[in-house]
C-alpha cells in the first residue's frame, strides 16, 4: 500500500481540497504538504488535468484553489439544489442555525465542538439556501466565519439577531457549554498524558 509520504502532489493536493471544502491558498497548500509554491501550481496543474472528464473540477483564481463540480454537469447540479432546497432543514440543520443565529459570527471548527459531530455538509445546505452567510476570519485567514444573513433576518421578522427571544441567555447558556466542552477536552486531554517521571 502506498505511504501518504509516496502520493504525488496532485493527489495530495485533491485529499486536502476535499476535506476543507472551501478555497485553500497556495501558501496554505505549501505549509500543509511541506513543498515549495512551485510544487504546488505544478500539482494544481497536474491535477486541473487529471480531472478533466470527471464529474469534478478544480477551480482557481491567482493565489487560491478548491475543488467544484465539473460545468458540464451544473444542469445536474441545480436540480439537485432544487430538490435539496425543498426538503425541511432537518433537526441538524435547525441546531446549526440556531449556534450561528446566537454565537455568530462563528468558526465551522467551534461549531463542530458545540455539536459533537462535522457540520461541513449542513453548513453548506445554509449556504445554498441562503440563510447564513460566509465571511473572512479577522483573527485567521486561513479559516471563515459563519453569520446569519439578512435573508434569515428578514423570513424570522427581526432586524439583527439580538432580537430574537431570549437572546442574551441563550448565548450565555451556548457560551457556557462550550466553555464545559473545552475544559472536559483539556482534563481528557492531561489524563492521556503518560505520567511524569519524578
Amino acid at each position: 500500500m502506498e505511504s501518504p509520504a509516496s502520493m504525488d502532489t496532485a493527489a495530495k493536493i485533491e485529499a486536502v481540497l476535499f476535506w476543507k471544502a472551501e478555497p485553500v491558498s497556495i501558501k496554505k497548500l505549501a505549509q500543509l504538504l511541506e513543498a515549495g509554491t512551485d510544487e504546488i501550481k505544478a500539482g494544481l496543474a497536474s491535477l486541473e488535468a487529471t480531472l478533466k472528464g470527471r464529474g469534478l473540477a478544480l477551480v482557481q483564481t491567482d493565489d487560491q484553489a478548491m475543488l467544484g463540480t465539473a460545468k458540464e454537469l451544473s444542469p445536474l447540479i441545480e436540480q439537485l439544489t432544487k430538490d435539496e432546497l425543498s426538503r425541511d432543514l432537518g433537526k441538524a440543520g435547525l441546531e446549526t442555525l440556531s449556534i450561528i443565529l446566537y454565537q455568530g459570527p462563528i468558526s465551522r471548527a467551534e461549531i463542530d465542538h458545540i455539536r459533537g459531530v462535522n457540520s461541513q455538509f449542513i453548513l453548506r445546505n445554509l449556504l445554498v439556501r441562503g440563510l447564513v452567510d460566509r465571511v473572512d476570519n479577522p483573527q485567521d485567514a486561513r479559516s471563515f466565519l459563519y453569520k446569519t444573513s439578512l435573508q434569515l433576518l428578514a423570513h424570522l421578522g427581526i432586524s439583527k439577531p439580538s432580537d430574537l427571544p431570549e437572546y442574551e441567555q441563550v448565548r450565555k447558556d451556548i457560551g457556557t457549554f462550550k466553555d464545559d466542552q473545552q475544559h472536559s477536552d483539556a482534563l481528557k486531554s492531561d489524563a492521556d498524558q503518560p505520567p511524569q517521571n519524578r
